[in-house]
């Protein structure tokens, strides 16, 4: 889809009102009264839920509860204050100003509206519940009256329209047009007011984490729920076979299935859904063992049980054995969802699924309410935490209104053809914005595969010697040039084999899984993907060591001062070194960051915010960006700008010249002669202006390189519509583990869901402390983040209480069986800190087998 339809002025208009909004958001000052438009009226008729019965459908008077403030959420006791009748076929006057709680949605009715209404209580303001969320009964929607739209046509002209939303009035005061405008409808001025409030103390800071707070809390987060037994009332099939039934679609067994017994084409499956529910996504599991009971044809169906509408046909492809989705993105609460089997593969009789599965939510948790504010909600956005619900939900409508009209323009910020010079940077301060876009996944797409490049047709092979690797990190200090890292004999047998063959450019498609194949030296192994991973585990790890303890095998990157700095809590980052010169070697980095973009690999490169930020074309703040680099200095120069006379006196005397320290510890003047030249405390704030330049600048040449690499593999566009944040995530994949985060990436094969296996698996593995969880990935897979899949298989030795093993070929898991949970905890943690070599990979099926450095550990652990 490209943009929205909207003609030329209109794109203009919103690009000059988003300017002006960005400014605004900036400098945390009242928005453009346009966004924050609410009518002083709208019109609303009732809407009979269509589910209800004949009878009370065709009653002829509907009763409405008025409240004093929107009422009770879900679950709320707090008595209604009046009740106001509407006649079947009349309207209800109402302000415009809505509001958006766990109950569902309110419109406000002022004094005189209720008096209109002939309401007996003496209240200066109603609230009506317009919509209930996820109990279904009558709605309220708003109208034009006939009589009304005759004068406007008597008046105007038939094809007048006025301006009745926020979107129209943007349009409407910032589109260059000929002839006559339509004029808005009069606006609620103390809903606008409301709106244009900036809450006290409120900064863009704010704004930014409100958006992210957003984000999280969308439906893109599921939280790893059972679906079906939240939102599936109950399961009917068109018939079942003995032995065969439908409770096999819900058991979550691989071994079972639901086959029909009926008439070809007759055959359905009907799910009633509970009240309130949104599907997402709906899927099949098909049974495949013969072709001839799979399905070919289906068609969905659903609404009300004696109405149902046709949604939607699938024709299954014919390569499809797994799960197949035959439904996304409802909007509404259907209450029967109707699967209707059309045709076999086969010409088949009759159907076999192993399962249903669906991803859904409740209709409040898809719609911004300000119930999603309450306390236990913002621990983890402490610039929210302590604010009052209702100012964050205002704010929150202001930044969805924002980007809605950014997502309509979008397509034409971005420019998805490479060759063209248009960039996002006029727009940057809208980056944290994008993280709530429905159109930026899309874009970022399409440029990706637009510029996808064929793979080669034999991928380079390379001799890899990881114990000259081994002693090199060891004692890095012997060889300065880093000589014997992965790194190196990665990147210079890259180079020999580019010399012959044509040179990768690592733009390839998402499924190419594999760059180049590596043979490690005295370590039997035939690299399926397994090695390769590895090797770039190990190039990240000689880049960014994750211990502290250990030296930094190669020059590229020097770890921040904060390491140093105990009270610091980003102790783990690293910067590139100022001092390192290698240019064409950080324009590789690079092209490995893009390659892990596109791909389903990652590259964990532990880079402060500072960084990414550059390579993401983001502004940088000092005080919040550089503090992850160096706190003690950002205080520091807090301090001293603070300061009085005396005080900077008592505290520096003469001491401090123009000069100060690098992250390669290197000492640098900051005007000719800085060493020499004393700063006073008159010009103490040039000074700090040139330290703050000093620092954020003293990896710039490093960086730009990185960058350049990176937009060899990666389209400029598709930076500009990453955040920082966003960008590190697919480089680096998630930097942080939960048990619940690995178990939603774990696939359980050949395991019954009730096995013992699986229950001492999952209770030792919920022991497991973040960097267990990274290494356990690592030992199973090759990687050390995710996203990756795992998968489980029952080990066929039969031995208690023996090391796992794995293959990092297939990111597969062999369990043994354990007398304990604790037993399985301390033999998988120690098989993940001690397995450092890949030695039977050809042997199948044994795969991974454990490396074990310390005999008397291993006896240890076996007696």
């Amino acid at each position: 889809m490209r943009a929205g339809g909207e003609a030329p002025h209109q794109v203009l208009g919103r690009l000059r009102f988003l300017l002006q909004c960005s400014e605004c958001f900036r400098r945390a000052r009242a928005l453009p009264a346009a966004l924050c438009y609410v009518p002083r009226e709208v019109q609303y008729k009732i809407c009979k839920d269509p589910a209800a019965a004949n009878a009370a459908a065709a009653a002829a008077r509907s009763l409405l509860s008025v409240w004093d403030s929107p009422g009770p959420a879900r679950g709320g006791k707090r008595a209604a204050r009046a009740t106001i009748e509407v006649r079947k076929g009349g309207c209800l006057r109402a302000t415009g100003e809505e509001y958006c709680n766990g109950a569902g949605l309110w419109v406000k009715l002022s004094k005189e509206h209720l008096e209109e209404c002939r309401c007996s209580h003496e209240l200066d303001e109603g609230w009506l519940l317009a919509r209930r969320f996820g109990e279904g009964g009558d709605k309220l929607v708003p109208v034009e009256p006939a009589e009304k739209i005759q004068w406007q046509h008597q008046t105007f002209g038939v094809d007048y329209k006025p301006a009745a939303s926020w979107e129209q009035v943007v349009d409407l005061t910032y589109s260059m047009r000929l002839g006559e405008k339509p004029r808005p409808i009069e606006q609620d001025e103390a809903a606008v007011r409301k709106f244009r409030s900036v809450p006290p103390a409120w900064s863009y800071e704010h704004d930014m984490e409100l958006g992210r707070f957003l984000y999280d809390h969308s439906e893109r987060s599921p939280q790893g729920r059972d679906c079906i037994k939240e939102h599936i009332y109950s399961v009917e099939v068109s018939s079942q076979a003995d032995d065969y039934k439908a409770c096999h679609l819900t058991d979550n067994q691989t071994e079972t299935f639901w086959e029909s017994n009926g008439s070809v084409g007759q055959h359905w499956v009907r799910l009633n859904m509970k009240k309130g529910t949104i599907v997402k996504k709906l899927w099949l599991t098909l049974n495949v063992q013969i072709d001839s009971y799979i399905p070919r044809r289906v068609a969905v169906y659903g609404g009300a049980p004696n109405s149902l509408q046709h949604l939607r046909t699938v024709l299954i492809n014919e390569s499809s054995y797994q799960d197949v989705c035959i439904l996304r993105d409802m909007k509404s609460y259907l209450p029967v969802l109707e699967i209707r089997i059309l045709e076999c593969r086969d010409q088949g009789y009759d159907v076999r699924l192993r399962g249903i599965k669906i991803k859904s939510f409740w209709e409040w948790e898809l719609n911004l309410n300000a119930d999603m504010f309450q306390p236990e909600q913002l621990v983890r956005y402490p610039l929210l935490e302590g604010m009052d619900a209702d100012v964050l939900y205002r704010r929150a409508v202001l930044i969805q209104r924002f980007v809605q009209l950014l997502d309509s323009v979008l397509w034409y910020l971005i420019p998805v053809s490479e060759e063209s010079i248009g960039t996002f940077n006029v727009l940057r301060s809208m980056k944290p914005f994008l993280l709530l876009s429905k159109q930026g996944p899309a874009l970022i797409t399409q440029c990706l595969q637009s510029s996808e490049s064929s793979p080669p047709s034999s991928m380079p092979k390379l001799y890899i010697n990881r114990q000259l690797a081994r002693d090199h990190r060891a004692r890095p200090q012997l060889d300065p040039s880093g000589k014997n890292t992965v790194f190196t004999q990665v990147y210079e047998s890259l180079a020999y084999s580019e010399k012959i063959k044509q040179p990768l450019d690592y733009r390839w498609p998402r499924n190419y899984i594999q760059w180049w194949e590596c043979n490690f030296t005295m370590e039997g192994i035939v690299d399926n993907g397994g090695g390769f991973r590895d090797s770039l585990s190990d190039i990240s790890e000689e880049l960014c060591p994750s211990s502290g303890d250990v030296p930094v095998p190669l020059p590229f990157f020097v770890r921040t001062p904060n390491q140093g700095n105990s009270s610091s809590d980003s102790r783990d980052m690293y910067v590139p070194n100022p001092s390192c010169k290698d240019f064409a070697k950080y324009e590789w980095i690079g092209q490995l960051m893009g390659a892990a973009l596109r791909s389903k690999e990652i590259l964990v490169l532990s880079l402060p915010g500072l960084v990414w930020k550059q390579l993401a074309g983001e502004e940088v703040i000092w005080s919040k960006d550089f503090a992850a680099v160096d706190a003690e200095l950002v205080k520091l120069l807090e301090v001293l700008e603070g300061v009085d006379r005396e005080a900077f006196d008592f505290m520096f005397g003469r001491e401090l010249t123009y000069t100060t320290v690098r992250s390669d510890q290197r000492v640098v003047e900051l005007i000719p002669n800085g060493s020499s030249t004393v700063v006073r405390y008159e010009d103490r704030k040039d000074f700090i202006r040139l330290v703050q330049r000093a620092r954020l600048e003293e990896s710039k040449e490093q960086v730009a390189a990185l960058r350049a690499g990176l937009l060899r593999v990666v389209p400029q566009a598709v930076l500009d519509l990453l955040t920082w944040q966003q960008l590190e995530r697919k480089v680096c994949g998630n930097p942080e583990l939960t048990v619940d985060d690995v178990k939603a990436f774990i696939t359980f094969e050949d395991l019954n869901s009730n096995d013992p296996r699986i229950r001492t698996f999952l209770e030792a593995l919920s022991n497991f402390t973040s960097e267990d969880l990274s290494r356990f990935l690592k030992f199973v897979t090759g990687r050390s983040r995710l996203p990756v899949q795992i998968l489980v298989y029952p080990d066929r030795t039969g031995q208690l209480d023996v090391m796992p093993q794995a293959s990092t070929c297939s990111c597969t898991l062999y369990l043994p069986n354990y007398s304990s949970a604790q037993a399985c905890e301390e033999l998988l943690r120690y098989a993940v800190y001690n397995c450092v070599s890949i030695d039977t990979d050809t042997d199948e099926p044994t795969g991974l087998e454990v490396a074990v450095d310390s005999p008397e550990l291993w006896r240890h652990f076996v007696q």
